[in-house]
């Protein structure tokens, strides 16, 4: 069976570093599995990992689409697995790093919304349920038919509540009840799955320092730039943590000050999102990412070696 190796966790738990060290190890490349940093132009807020960081390492699934374009979970799913492919045709292993568990699941467990067509009348519908109520009605009413995708969904997350919503309404089946079929269908991956997690308060700390350096290294700049260009602030793109409130600053709904305090909290609590997500994975790995990064990169291989029993 196919090997490939995912190396995933919170926001700021270094998954750049250590699937680089590991493909490095391996001679091999790596599939990123981050729903933001698909856009092209969208560096600073998403932290994006730069030339320096590849390490000469090649990384698929990065910068693929304008933030014109509303990409989706089925569509990253299709485009990622001929990456992948690609390098199992090369006789390697595919390291997929991210933090988008969705996508992760998508792509080796074929976890895929697409045979689900979308419905304009009834997202319309939502979408002005969502204006009128707001996101946290809206998560009460997916709560009462599908608590499992609720409890991993923000009320803010306009865009995954209505189409939670919409599948129920034209399918009668749940996103949940939908992934537990995909679930139980053959797996064409030998899948050796890493999470990186550490100390709460040691994450938070690296969260908040990474938000503080995205702001030194022009976020404010580069969301006004996507204004200029064009980008509707209403694209999913712009709904990223960071963005939205970047627009809610320069548009004078919050302060500087404000704007930076709701990026720290958000991304605060989308970690502890991903890390509730990571934990439904019962055969995942748990790495502590304080330790070296030479450690990590021995208890992978070690990992490798045994195949992951």
């Amino acid at each position: 069976m196919n090997q490939v190796i995912v190396i995933a966790g919170p926001t700021a738990s270094g998954k750049t570093g250590l699937s680089v060290e590991v493909a490095k190890q391996l001679n091999t490349e790596i599939v990123s599995a981050d729903s933001m940093q698909i856009y092209q132009g969208m560096d600073v807020g998403t932290a994006k990992v730069t030339e320096t960081e590849k390490q000469g390492i090649l990384h698929h699934m990065i910068d693929i689409v304008s933030p014109m374009e509303n990409y989706n979970v089925s569509q990253y799913a299709e485009d990622a697995k001929k990456c992948v492919y690609s390098i199992l045709e090369k006789g390697k292993i595919p390291v997929i790093a991210g933090g988008t568990g969705l996508y992760i699941n998508s792509l080796v467990y074929g976890y895929d919304l697409a045979p689900i067509p979308s419905d304009d009348s009834i997202r319309q519908e939502l979408t002005s349920v969502y204006e009128e109520k707001g996101g946290e009605y809206l998560l009460e009413e997916l709560r009462k038919i599908d608590p499992k995708t609720a409890d991993r969904l923000h009320p803010n997350n306009a865009r995954r509540l209505i189409r939670a919503l919409e599948v129920y309404r034209i399918s009668g089946t749940t996103i949940s009840q939908q992934e537990e079929r995909t679930k139980n269908a053959p797996n064409p991956y030998d899948v050796l799955f890493f999470v990186l997690d550490t100390d709460r308060d040691k994450l938070y700390e690296r969260i908040n320092l990474r938000v503080d350096m995205m702001l030194q290294n022009g976020l404010v700049d580069e969301v006004k730039k996507l204004i200029e260009n064009g980008v509707p602030k209403t694209n999913t793109a712009m709904q990223a943590i960071g963005y939205k409130e970047m627009v809610e600053y320069l548009d004078g709904y919050l302060t500087y000050c404000e704007a930076v305090e709701k990026i720290k909290q958000e991304s605060r609590r989308y970690a502890k999102r991903q890390l509730t997500w990571f934990r439904r994975n019962e055969g995942a790995i748990w790495l502590e990412a304080s330790l070296p990064k030479a450690e990590l990169l021995s208890q992978v291989m070690n990992e490798l070696k045994k195949g992951g029993q």
